[in-house]
């Protein structure tokens, strides 16, 4: 029999699961970075940086100020990798094998498509894998020909970057780190140690997506099949047979959430609090908010990035952060760092409808912590917004 969790209760498990509540450090470093990869599994990467790039926010979030330089020297060290598996992301090195069968089937989909890029482009791949083999790890900026650079806009990639990104999804190449957010590839004998790619040729399909799972649940702690499979974007089918297999294990435990209308799962280890006191600027990555159906079944919020949308059809502004209180979002943020002009910028500011007049001195000092970090002296909030004239007082 399922047991019963309160929607408040599930929603303080998940936010507990996620590195909040916990006893901050006045100095977060090395340590504290591993432990919150761990925790998390992964940090979605993504390149827009109109306010601060995607995986850098979730720490700052959750640890508080940070040096970003300590930061990149552990996402870029011999201890993390990058791959696919919530969009592009960071994530423990030795996750890697768990993910090698997702490269064996992109290997299988573009040799059965004969039409495809890869399989049309075979001399390129080959002469990629060789000029790695000669010279050792290198961006694609370093090994492009001048007849084949970029042309065009930013997402008009060269047939060296194509071939790099194709070599990588296959798992015939991988990262080995990155010089100024550029991806540096290399072959998986220079750069992964021997057991990870004894493992990687070990590990069954069954076995990683089982593992892949438990971790999914460990960083949700309490979530429904579908929750579970997007993590590392699996297939639905593939999720509910590792579930079956982590339920009859004891890993995880079914339950009942009040108002979701679907079966959930809790794992053994979340923890259950009482009361959590939390607050933090979550970025559009998050995992709190990434699965949108999630954001709104948990917290009443309905989220949509709006980055793609043009100008004059958006609702709340190009990049918006959904503003975390305790354990609701009470607001949200349209962020934009002014570098130039030392400035964070509020672009607008909107009120949900469970805002407390209480929260509003809380956004304010988020935003003044966030100023800081981002060593931009002057915060200006734009009169847009239902919550701006409240957080422009506040600020005063």
């Amino acid at each position: 029999m399922a047991d019963d969790l309160s929607p408040a209760l599930a929603r303080r498990v998940a936010l507990a699961a996620q590195g909040f509540g916990g006893a901050s450090v006045a100095v977060p470093g090395t340590r504290q970075f591993n432990l919150l990869l761990q925790r998390l599994a992964l940090l979605q990467i993504d390149s827009v940086n109109v306010y601060e790039r995607s995986h850098y926010q979730p720490v700052f979030a959750r640890l508080g100020a940070y040096d970003k330089a300590v930061l990149d020297r552990v996402t870029y060290g011999r201890g993390v990798t990058e791959y696919w598996a919530h969009e592009a992301s960071f994530l423990p090195v030795a996750t890697l094998p768990l993910l090698q069968w997702r490269k064996d089937e992109y290997r299988a989909y573009y040799a059965a498509r004969p039409d495809s890029w890869a399989a049309s482009n075979g001399a390129t791949l080959d002469w990629l894998r060789a000029e790695l083999a000669a010279r050792g790890p290198l961006r694609a900026s370093e090994i492009e020909h001048e007849s084949n650079r970029r042309q065009g806009p930013w997402w008009g990639w060269s047939d060296v970057k194509r071939g790099l990104e194709t070599l990588f999804r296959q798992g015939d190449v991988v990262s080995a780190g990155r010089q100024r957010f550029e991806r540096v590839y290399g072959l998986p004998a220079q750069v992964l140690p021997a057991s990870v790619l004894d493992d990687a040729a070990s590990v069954s399909r069954s076995d990683a997506i089982a593992a892949l799972v438990s971790q999914s649940a460990r960083a949700l702690g309490v979530g429904t099949l579908g929750d579970l499979a997007d993590y590392f974007r699996l297939k639905q089918a593939d999720a509910r047979s590792a579930v079956s297999r982590l339920v009859d294990t004891g890993e995880l435990r079914p339950v009942t959430v009040a108002g979701w209308n679907r079966e959930a799962w809790l794992h053994r280890d979340a923890r259950l609090p009482r009361r959590l006191e939390a607050a933090a600027l979550l970025s559009p990555f998050d995992p709190v908010v990434w699965r949108r159906e999630r954001a709104l079944r948990m917290f009443d919020f309905h989220y949509r990035i709006e980055i793609y949308t043009p100008q004059p059809q958006r609702t709340y502004g190009y990049y918006v952060l959904p503003v975390l209180i305790d354990d609701r979002i009470p607001a949200r943020l349209d962020l934009k760092s002014d570098r130039q002009a030392g400035v964070l910028r509020v672009q607008a500011a909107w009120a949900e409808p469970n805002l407390d007049p209480s929260d509003v001195p809380r956004i304010a000092a988020l935003l003044r912590a966030a100023a800081a970090w981002q060593n931009l002296p002057a915060l200006a909030v734009a009169p847009r917004g239902t919550l701006a004239p409240a957080l422009t007082a506040a600020l005063a």
